[in-house]
């Protein structure tokens, strides 16, 4: 990818007249741009918004965050999914707090060291908190970039994405034009230059620059190779019912969804009669469910189980407190009405 530096004035320019007011570009401190890109990661921004603002109005800064008790800390991610990134933030700000008096780095160097910052991440930080010469690639920049310079090669290759960084590196300005440009560069993607069939190319400020738009291919790219199909695993979900109570139990440490409130479960779809066996009480069948992840998929098949006794290996709460106070992953939300 070369000539970028074409790109660096009218998008700034751009961004600065057309940007959307999100709460952590009102009030742009490093802490909050990390928890804005940590959250944003695999969640659209409408739906992230509502937690950005409980999560800092609880969590105000790093200090509190490293503080956080666990349990509390999963509740206030409930519902974003991916809580490894939750858990590298904590992880993170205890190292800060440690070591570097609650603050964040200003390089990109130093940020990469931290668990759950990654290279996009690092750059994000490092450009809109600090004002240093870093880009933020993710999937909008990418788009904008492959349709610039009508690049035909596959838009998920981590080369390419190594190769985008490097080269609008080599142009980023410093100062309070870096973030502008990194955020510019994103809201293109998230405003103009969407996907196939809602492109708009007539408001574009790159319209004159891009080979894509130039030739009347803009429909060609980005170019993506067929992905891999998910696996598919079945698993059967328990509400166990006794005393006005249901049954948790938490997750492995490692591995999906880990350390997580969940309820009981098993490999596989188990008939009526099997769970009758194993539990004794009443069963009933609930309606299946399905959850996607990045790499596989859950059917899931479940049943309510009223039972006489409370068995020790389980913990026991109530409707509401499996609402207030354990957190439990989007997957088992399905079954959340017959509570």
């Amino acid at each position: 990818m070369e000539h970028l530096e074409k790109l660096v004035e009218p998008i700034i320019s751009w961004y600065r007249t057309h940007q959307c007011a999100y709460p952590w570009r009102t009030d742009p401190t490093p802490y909050h741009i990390w928890l804005s890109e940590i959250m944003l990661q695999q969640t659209r921004i409408e739906a992230a918004l509502p937690y950005y603002q409980r999560f800092i109005e609880e969590l105000p800064d790093i200090a509190a965050l490293a503080a956080c008790d666990e349990d509390r800390l999963y509740k206030l991610w409930e519902g974003l999914g991916y809580y490894s990134r939750v858990r590298n933030l904590q992880k993170a700000a205890r190292i800060l707090v440690a070591e570097n008096g609650g603050e964040l780095p200003f390089t990109k160097a130093e940020l990469l060291k931290l668990p759950g910052i990654g290279v996009y991440t690092a750059g994000a930080i490092a450009s809109m908190g600090f004002g240093q010469p870093n880009a933020a690639v993710d999937g909008n920049v990418l788009r904008v970039l492959s349709r610039v310079t009508a690049d035909a090669r596959d838009v998920l290759s981590p080369a390419l994405r190594a190769e985008a960084t490097q080269a609008l590196e080599a142009v980023y300005p410093t100062g309070q034009a870096a973030g502008d440009f990194t955020q510019g560069l994103m809201e293109l993607g998230e405003q103009v230059c969407l996907p196939s069939g809602h492109i708009r190319c007539e408001v574009c400020p790159l319209a004159a620059l891009c080979r894509a738009n130039l030739e009347n291919r803009q429909h060609e790219f980005p170019v993506r190779l067929a992905k891999k199909e998910k696996e598919i695993q079945e698993l059967t979900v328990l509400l166990l019912y006794c005393k006005g109570d249901y049954a948790l139990c938490k997750r492995d440490e490692k591995g999906l969804l880990s350390s997580l409130w969940q309820f009981p479960n098993y490999p596989g779809h188990l008939s009526n009669s099997e769970v009758a066996k194993r539990y004794g009480g009443r069963v009933t069948a609930l309606p299946d469910a399905r959850h996607v992840f990045t790499h596989k998929i859950w059917q899931m098949k479940g049943y309510r189980v009223e039972m006489t006794q409370q068995l020790d290996s389980f913990v026991w709460a109530s409707k509401d407190e499996i609402k207030g106070k354990y957190a439990l992953p989007s997957a088992f939300r399905p079954f959340m009405p017959y509570l």
